[in-house]
């Protein structure tokens, strides 16, 4: 039980993650557009299949069926990271003046920490990160905590990088 509770956590903890960073770029992001639109669908769609795919993962009975629904929710954060790029990308482009030309930049850095990030979950799913283990637990997990990591310590020692405010 102390393991699903934990696995649920890390979940709820990484969907709440997601939507902070969706809630500051929805602050300011038209989603009148067709592409907003289409991204926000899809974007719904992979936080719906989480829980799914970790019930999978965690309760499956066959080693075969957790091993796919592992690699298919290391294909969903890595979609979600990437959705979520390709909306600070939008937000970024100065063109658009959507936000300052000082927040565009924070928006562009935002996008490139996104892509590397969206790159590393889908990583993820290659034979090494099952094979290795750091005290019992796959690389691929730690690989997993890279986002919150990245986020919420960024949060931390620079709240300005991680949220905008319309002024």
């Amino acid at each position: 039980m102390d393991s699903r509770i934990l696995v649920f956590s890390f979940a709820f903890l990484f969907l709440i993650t997601a939507w902070l960073i969706y809630t500051t770029y929805t602050s300011v992001l038209p989603v009148d557009t067709l592409a907003v639109t289409f991204l926000n669908v899809a974007l719904l769609l992979l936080v719906a299949l989480i829980p799914y795919l970790l019930n999978s993962v965690e309760l499956g009975d066959n080693a075969a069926i957790r091993d796919y629904s592992s690699s298919l929710f290391a294909l969903d954060l890595s979609g979600i990271l990437a959705i979520l790029a390709i909306l600070a990308h939008i937000l970024g482009v100065e063109e658009n003046r959507l936000v300052p030309p000082e927040a565009a930049k924070l928006f562009r850095n935002g996008r490139n920490r996104m892509i590397v990030l969206a790159i590393l979950m889908a990583i993820s799913i290659a034979p090494p990160f099952w094979e290795y283990t750091l005290l019992g637990v796959q690389a691929r997990i730690y690989m997993w905590t890279v986002p919150l990591i990245s986020y919420w310590v960024g949060r931390a020692v620079s709240p300005q990088s991680r949220t905008y405010k319309v002024s």
